[in-house]
Parts: structure tokens; C-alpha cells; sequence
């Protein structure tokens, strides 16, 4: 297996700049850890930006839309626009507008929170569930299962991350599922965990195994990293050259494995979740083209141009 190529000092720098055209990077981990930004990535970004790289920013957080994200980043004083995130709720949004094909009279059911929902409306879908259905309980009366029945205009369930998940959630999703086999099972993605406050919580992957078990089937789709969909539907909108655009992420079984699915090249930096010792053993599943100790060091360049 080949080795990746250690990016070190102001030539491999300049070199590896001078090979993409576009760069899909992460976020956490990457830029800033929660909302501290990491050491000179801001600088770095802004370096990129006068040397004519475009820049996608690639996250599989669902509970965020594209406008929110962009508040952060203003927050960050970051400079980005709206058509440059790339969030699994937008992702998610437009795959079903523009790869499905989704029909304006169906509505989908939604567990996850604001940003999709929000995603949903722009891109003019229909949908039911997310905080209408955070409530179990009436005035403390029984939870009556007689109300949840099969819905004809219900073509898709979107699972994403849902803070609120409770079991009429669950209950209704299941229903729309198994009542139409043609209903479309959709997961924005299949993250196990989330990181948060120094330790990791259960993500969007674990909160939708009951569904996964109880119907005995998986997902149709999963848009997000690492898998394929959500970089197909970046390739359809913004059609990226992808033999001219490179990963840039902090994890290998998500950020890495997505460029490696996607056909791109992929730069791992160590300023997250994944370290230089699993990329460098021998029985290494996943090995990024380049790594890197932080995106911040590409700061080298600030005082030299770049060819």
C-alpha cells in the first residue's frame, strides 16, 4: 500500500497547491474545534482564496442549515457564502429535488430538527413531523397509537440527528415505511457518535437503528460522508473536476473515505480525530494521499507567492 506523502515544509506546500483547483473541506476539527478557531486556518483560507482555489465547506451535522452554518462562520469572521456549505440537510434536500425527482404531491416525514426542515422549504418539499411530533403526551393522556395510521401522501422519511427523537417518532416513521414499500428511507448520515465537550454521544447512525431493526431494512440512500450521493450531488451543482479537488478532513472513516468513494485525492490533518500512527501502520485500511500536522501551517506561504 502506498505510503501518503507528509506535507512538511514550504515546497511540498506550494506543490500540492499547485495540483487542485477546489478543495471540499470539514469543518470540526479542521477549522475550529466547537467555536474556537484553530491557530492561522483563517489566514490559510484567505490564502487560498487570492490563489484562485474554490473552497466547499463539507459537514454531515443535519441540525444545521446552510444559513446557520454561515452565521458561524461570519461569527468566525470566516469568509464563506451560502452555495459554498455543503451540510447532509441541504445535501439531503437536494438530492431528493433534483436525483429523485420528488413528486411536488407527496410530503416526506421528517425526524431531525431545523435544518432540514429549513432546506426542505427552499427547495420547495413538502414535509411533515420534525417539532411537530416532539410532543408524546397530551395534557398527560395515554399515548393513543390509534391516531398513527398509514399516510398516502407520506413518499419519503428523512432521519437525521434529533435531540427530540421519542418513540412517536419512531412509531410514525415505521408506519409510513412498512405500510409502502415504494416509501423512500433516507439517512442524511450514518455517524455511530458525535464528539461534543471532550467525549462522544450516540449519532445519527445509532438513533435510527430501531428503525433499521424493526423494519429489517437498511436505508435506500445515506447522503453523508463517507458516502458517495452527497459528492455526486456537489459534482451535479457545481460541476466539480474531481481529479482537480481534494478531501480535507480530521477523520479517515468519514472525511478520507468520502474523497476515496468520491474519486478525489484527500489531505488528513491531525488537529481532530484521527491520528498519524493509524495512517502510517501497515495493515492501514484507509490512507489519505497527504497529511498534514494542521491546515494552519500552509501560513509558511503567506509571504511567498504561489506559481
Amino acid at each position: 500500500m502506498t505510503k501518503p506523502i507528509k506535507l512538511s515544509d514550504k515546497t511540498s506546500y506550494d506543490s500540492f497547491l499547485d495540483k487542485f483547483d477546489t478543495f471540499l473541506i470539514d469543518c470540526d476539527g479542521v477549522i475550529w474545534h466547537h467555536n474556537t478557531l484553530i491557530p492561522e486556518v483563517r489566514e490559510v483560507l484567505e490564502l487560498f482564496r487570492k490563489n484562485g482555489k474554490r473552497l466547499i465547506f463539507v459537514t454531515n451535522n443535519s441540525t444545521k442549515s446552510r444559513s446557520s452554518y454561515l452565521a458561524k462562520f461570519q461569527k468566525l469572521n470566516i469568509e464563506a457564502n451560502r452555495d459554498e456549505i455543503f451540510c447532509s440537510s441541504y445535501a439531503a434536500a437536494y438530492y431528493l429535488k433534483n436525483v429523485v425527482k420528488f413528486p411536488s404531491d407527496k410530503k416526506v416525514y421528517v425526524i431531525g430538527e431545523s435544518g432540514i426542515t429549513e432546506e426542505l422549504s427552499i427547495e420547495g418539499i413538502q414535509y411533515c413531523g420534525s417539532d411537530e411530533d416532539n410532543q408524546v403526551y397530551t395534557n398527560g393522556n395515554e399515548f393513543n397509537f390509534s391516531k398513527i395510521n398509514p399516510d398516502s401522501e407520506v413518499g419519503a422519511v428523512l432521519c437525521g440527528f434529533d435531540t427530540h427523537l421519542n418513540y412517536k417518532k419512531l412509531a410514525k416513521a415505521f408506519t409510513y415505511l412498512y405500510s409502502n414499500p415504494d416509501c423512500i428511507f433516507i439517512l442524511t448520515n450514518e455517524d455511530t457518535t458525535f464528539p461534543s465537550n471532550g467525549t462522544i454521544y450516540p449519532g445519527t447512525g445509532s438513533l435510527v437503528a430501531p428503525l433499521i431493526r424493526s423494519l429489517n431494512r437498511n436505508p435506500d440512500v445515506t447522503i453523508g460522508k463517507p458516502n458517495k450521493p452527497m459528492l455526486d450531488c456537489m459534482v451535479q451543482k457545481l460541476h466539480l473536476d474531481v481529479e482537480r479537488t481534494c478531501m480535507i478532513g480530521d477523520r479517515l472513516n468519514t472525511d478520507i473515505q468520502f474523497g476515496i468513494n468520491g474519486g478525489t485525492k484527500t489531505l488528513l490533518v491531525l488537529t481532530g480525530v484521527s491520528t498519524e500512527q493509524e495512517i502510517l501502520v501497515k495493515d492501514a485500511s484507509i490512507v489519505p494521499d497527504y497529511y498534514i500536522s494542521s491546515l494552519g501551517n500552509f501560513s509558511e506561504l503567506l509571504n511567498n507567492s504561489i506559481n
